[in-house]
């Protein structure tokens, strides 16, 4: 049986694509931020998932959970990492903390860097092991290719992700381990819920953002309404396991043509009509 770790098990995307692949005939490794979360995840899932408690952001943590699913693998390799854990960070760059800022950075990129390095060695760096080498799939964002007022912080680690992956998958073609990134746009998840809005909005009481942030704010709901089902990207993660030849980079996103046609525009144009939907335009 091919196992695969898979981070931010514990809800949303995380979840379904370890349902999926246990469904699938896969063994899955998934972390969980508590044990509590484990078991309400293994229940339903099965017998085949095997929680890791573990927070992304501490290394030695995840390496801890890497010795314990070593241990599992009887000298085999892992079919897979899916590096799925990440928050979103709101607000604007002028109002944000910088611990704020550090924490979006703590969870999207150096989580995935300590997991990446943890796992490396059973995904194939470590040579002496069994079976054919694994893939690393990174969940990444369409927010990783176009930035949008009062997502900064999210921007800039989704861009940073991809450059990240880029260079990951040049250097691991030495081990035959793929790197492979999927960007969603809205999904069907809680990952803008999660933002306790009262407070989020009441620091901005007296800010001449005010407005624009609580449009932002209905957007991001309505966005998330219509987005796509957390199974479109369960069996994307499944096709890029099973195919012998992934693309580098899988995009999936409901409003594709809107932002195809943003993408297009000369960015001044494209500032002005954003500003504009937004709220942002100068008086």
């Amino acid at each position: 049986m091919l196992s695969v770790v898979v981070t931010g098990a514990s809800s949303g995307i995380g979840r379904q694509i370890s349902k999926t692949l246990v469904e699938n005939g896969y063994r899955v490794f998934g972390s969980v931020r508590n044990k509590a979360d484990g078991k309400a995840v293994a229940s339903e899932i099965g017998e085949n998932f095997s929680p890791l408690v573990f927070d992304v952001t501490s290394e030695k943590d995840v390496q801890a959970a890497a010795k314990q699913v070593e241990a599992e693998l009887n000298g085999e390799k892992l079919a897979g990492l899916i590096n799925n854990a990440g928050i979103a960070v709101f607000g604007a760059i002028q109002n944000l903390s910088a611990e704020e800022f550090r924490y979006q950075f703590d969870v999207n990129l150096m989580g995935v860097f300590h997991c990446t390095q943890a796992f490396m060695g059973l995904l194939g760096a470590d040579t002496e092991r069994t079976g054919a080498p694994g893939k690393i799939i990174n969940i990444s964002s369409v927010s990783g290719e176009a930035g949008m007022p009062f997502m900064g912080a999210y921007n800039m680690s989704k861009f940073g992700l991809e450059g990240f992956s880029e260079a990951l998958r040049r250097e691991l073609m030495l081990f035959g381990i793929d790197v492979v990134i999927i960007a969603p746009g809205p999904v069907k998840t809680a990952i803008w819920g999660k933002v306790d809005k009262g407070p989020m909005l009441a620091r901005y009481d007296n800010s001449p953002y005010r407005k624009a942030i609580a449009r932002v704010v209905g957007f991001t709901e309505g966005m998330e309404r219509a987005g796509c089902e957390p199974d479109v990207i369960s069996q994307r993660a499944l096709n890029i396991l099973t195919s012998a030849k992934p693309k580098t980079r899988y995009r999936i996103d409901v409003q594709s043509g809107q932002n195809r046609f943003l993408a297009m525009l000369p960015k001044r144009l494209a500032d002005k009509m954003i500003a504009k939907q937004m709220g942002l335009v100068r008086k």
